[in-house]
């Protein structure tokens, strides 16, 4: 078990991991920050200058799953882990990792008073004999105030709250203790196992009255996805839709699949690759669509949205997909893809555009 303590810059979250090793058994205390002191003294200059916070590193968050991993398996007990965690997407690939390592997660935020909050930066010296830096790290921690306001919302969803005002670091450790001793702040994230090589998977579009795609927000990755999945040994892609469909979204689709795209995606390490299929799965009415019925171990939400939502919801390589399956529906042609380009084509243009996805 992970017991993740979120929280503002000055909320106390290592005074209270330390202490709250003494209160779990076995636990252990597994700071994520030293990933990130690593990867400063690793990492070429050059990357570094490119990010103002190394949570933005796809290194750091990658190591921090394998890292949390590797000792976990090492000790065997719980993981105390003290990190700010403000972006929702990173939340998701951090925890959805561990969930696929069938490691689970209990998300604690550890939420005081913004006066105290303030207070206690003000008050920090974090580099002694060295008032300039220290200011400048203060200085960071209160640019980084707003963003944890903003991130509220979705951490408070998301995590146990524990208010913190006026409690002693001790205090903070044993109200945090009982809360995981009774189960608060599990992440009921679906445990999908890693792939250990290239994969088939099958995406299915809906449409609504004005021609806007479905898209669904998984709780175990970041971005946004088609509904769909992984088709299984001996399934067909298109049994494997329909499938996937009825337990994500409840619905049970009677019509035929047709087929928009096949996409070979190259191995990325850690991923592996392989084919991923769209399927049009039609056109999706409103009171349809109020009646979806998500997985909340799943899925959190959905939408529809434009083409030009979706390029601030997907991952570049999928938004490439989406782009090419809207010209074939419209088309009605499948194209074949490969890393997202037909035989290295230029990227797709607006809808009533050239080139023709179907003629490379």
């Amino acid at each position: 078990m992970i017991v993740w303590l979120n929280g503002a810059f000055g909320a106390g979250k290592t005074t209270t991991a330390r202490a709250l090793v003494d209160l779990l058994p076995g636990s252990n205390l597994y700071d994520p920050e030293k990933v990130g002191d690593l990867l400063r003294v690793t990492l070429p200059r050059k990357r570094l200058a490119e990010v103002t916070d190394y949570q933005d590193l796809p290194s750091w968050r990658r190591l921090v799953v394998e890292t949390g991993a590797a000792l976990h398996a090492e000790v065997g007990g719980p993981l105390v882990a003290p990190m700010t965690l403000l972006k929702q997407e990173y939340r998701d690939e951090i925890f959805g990792g561990f969930a696929a390592r069938r490691i689970p997660v209990r998300h604690v935020l550890l939420r005081p008073d913004e006066t105290i909050l303030r207070r206690r930066i003000d008050e920090r010296e974090e580099v002694p004999g060295d008032p300039e830096a220290s200011e400048s790290v203060r200085r960071w921690c209160r640019d980084h105030l707003a963003p944890y306001r903003d991130a509220l919302a979705w951490i408070g969803d998301d995590a146990h709250v524990v208010d913190t005002t006026g409690l002693s670091p001790a205090q903070v450790a044993e109200r945090v203790a009982d809360a995981v001793r009774g189960g608060a702040g599990a992440c009921d994230i679906v445990q999908t196992p890693e792939p250990s090589g290239q994969t088939v998977a099958a995406g299915v579009l809906f449409f609504d009255e004005r021609d806007r795609v479905l898209l669904v927000d998984p709780t175990y990755k970041p971005g946004w996805e088609f509904p769909g999945g992984v088709v299984e040994t001996g399934e067909p892609p298109t049994r494997t839709g329909v499938r996937e469909v009825a337990e994500e979204l409840g619905l049970r689709l009677d019509g035929e699949l047709r087929l928009l795209v096949v996409d070979w995606e190259p191995p990325h390490p850690p991923g592996h690759g392989g084919l991923r299929l769209l399927f049009d799965g039609g056109r999706l009415d409103a009171p349809s669509a109020a009646e979806l019925l998500l997985p909340g171990d799943e899925l959190r939400g959905w939408r529809f949205v434009t083409e030009q939502q979706a390029a601030g919801l997907l991952p570049p390589q999928r938004q490439q997909r989406l782009s090419w399956a809207l010209r074939a529906r419209e088309r009605g042609r499948p194209v074949y893809l490969e890393a997202g380009e037909p035989g290295g084509a230029a990227p797709p243009v607006p809808l009533g555009g050239v080139p023709d996805p179907a003629r490379p």
